[in-house]
């Protein structure tokens, strides 16, 4: 008997029926989906290049500076669990829609803040709606594009778009920053997310709302606070060291109250997060990976941004450009091989292969001087990295959501932004620790000199650099060891296939 495949109309009204209909506005609805990712990731980089002329203008000290980027972590990591959940109980295109007005109207506070103060709210709000907005959108994807072939394009380009942002962020920031005013890095979100609602209203589709019992509030509160409690420690590790009281006592909090957590998801009958979604091999794998190269990942954005500005002496404009190489890397991977190939071999010989690209990348960052080129001496090692940060992003967002149930999409999809946040938090305070504690060891015993100090700051960032390619070497063999071989499971929501 000859089997042939071929797509069966489900009955109105059924879960999935939505993503069934693969309706000509599908690849416009990416656009639009996209365009919110972007403005999400791109608001994590693009306040940082403005935050010292903004400290100038409104008048602020530098641990003042520290909380306009922790207010926005904070509020953004410690929720996106329980956004993801509200997407799936009150529909994923209306906390979309509440996302981008939300943190469109946030901005618009950042914008016009007069001081510090406002400022920091104004950072925390965007982080709220952003939790509201991240995973909306990619459960939405999810449920859009259920095709493998499809689903890999898709994801490819999301995946760009998620592993580029950052570097577009610092771009972004700088030219705004130089030509126009600190401002317009806030301001800029109401253009951006102006442009995502109307797409929204016009191109998104979702699907009927299924029913679900009360929400988890324990197991809301304990994640929060739990959240809270570990990016805060995390958070103050750099400026008071990993053994002060403020560090460890959140982080030993976060930690405990998280397992308590975990222990609330296995007991009541409408968890938060259904460990299901977790325990899941390809999706478990995912999350670890991109944790870990998450971690990674800062030490290109945050420590090769100090080394441009610092030795090579590299403008704000000139700093963002910089990054170009590198997200054209990521975009052609992402796009490509990670698009082309996801559907066809699964993501265990991608991911692992595209970390293990970009520890490359990062050791020949390693080989950097203080009479380095940017063509010679930057240049190669951001090429490589983008290239496998490209193989990273797109297959492990893809595995995220893979096989999930639709009632369960908007928690997956809002893990994968939760273990990416956390990742980045652990590898910014472990990084800055490393970099702090290498410096000061160049310089112990010596006369300063602004060589000296040259010299030590270098040393530093070949730290830094050392311990991120550490980083994506464990991401690469915790993908190896937890994906499972072959094609990444079927969307189980999506139309029947028939035998003749």
């Amino acid at each position: 008997m000859t089997t042939t495949a071929e797509r069966a109309t489900p009955p109105a009204g059924r879960p999935g029926s939505a993503a069934a209909d693969r309706h000509a506005g599908r690849w416009w609805a990416l656009v639009v989906l996209a365009l919110a990712q972007l403005m999400v990731v791109l608001d994590a980089t693009i306040v940082n290049i403005a935050l010292p002329t903004a400290q100038a203008d409104i008048g602020f000290s530098d641990s003042g500076r520290q909380w306009v980027v922790t207010g926005y972590a904070l509020a953004f990591g410690s929720l996106l669990l329980l956004g993801g959940r509200l997407s799936d109980f009150f529909g994923r295109k209306r906390m979309f829609i509440i996302g981008l007005v939300g943190f469109a109207l946030a901005s618009a506070l950042g914008g016009v803040a007069q001081n510090l103060e406002l400022l920091i709210t104004a950072r925390a709000l965007q982080g709220v709606f952003g939790a509201a907005l991240a995973p909306a959108a990619l459960s939405l994807l999810t449920i859009t594009f259920t095709d493998p072939a499809e689903r890999g394009k898709a994801f490819g380009i999301f995946g760009a778009i998620s592993g580029a942002g950052g570097g577009i962020g610092l771009l972004l920031g700088g030219v705004l920053t130089e030509y126009v005013s600190w401002r317009w890095c806030l301001f800029v979100n109401l253009v951006i997310a102006a442009i995502a609602v109307f797409g929204a209203l016009v191109k998104l589709r979702d699907e009927p709302i299924a029913a679900h019992g009360k929400l988890d509030l324990a197991g809301t509160f304990t994640a929060v606070f739990g959240l809270v409690a570990l990016v805060y420690g995390l958070g103050n590790a750099e400026s008071h060291g990993w053994s002060d009281t403020w560090t460890l006592g959140p982080i030993i909090a976060g930690v405990v109250v998280l397992t308590a957590f975990v222990l609330i998801e296995l007991r009541v009958p409408n968890p938060l997060l259904p460990l299901r979604v977790v325990l899941d091999r390809n999706r478990g794998g995912s999350y670890a990976s991109i944790a870990i190269a998450g971690a990674g990942m800062f030490g290109i954005f945050l420590f090769l941004t100090y080394y441009l500005t610092s030795i090579l002496a590299f403008t704000p404009v000139e700093t963002g450009l910089a990054f170009l190489p590198m997200l054209g890397g990521v975009m052609l991977t992402a796009t490509t091989a990670g698009s082309i190939l996801t559907p066809k071999i699964g993501p265990r010989p991608l991911v692992p292969l595209g970390a293990l690209i970009a520890a490359g990348g990062m050791l020949l960052l390693t080989r950097l001087d203080l009479d380095s080129t940017y063509v010679t001496g930057v240049l190669p090692g951001l090429i490589i990295v983008g290239l496998g940060l490209g193989l990273v992003f797109a297959p492990t967002q893809n595995a995220a959501v893979s096989g999930v149930e639709h009632r369960d999409a908007g928690v997956a999809s809002a893990m994968i932004n939760t273990v990416q946040q956390i990742g980045g938090s652990i590898g910014t305070a472990l990084l800055s620790s490393f970099a702090a504690t290498a410096a000061s060891n160049h310089l112990a015993g010596k006369t300063p000199t602004p060589q000296l100090a040259a010299e030590a700051a270098l040393q530093s960032y070949h730290t830094v650099f050392w311990w991120s390619a550490g980083f994506f070497v464990i991401a690469a063999i915790a993908a190896a060891a937890l994906f499972r071989s072959g094609p990444l499971a079927v969307d189980p929501d999506a139309p029947r296939v028939v035998a003749h």
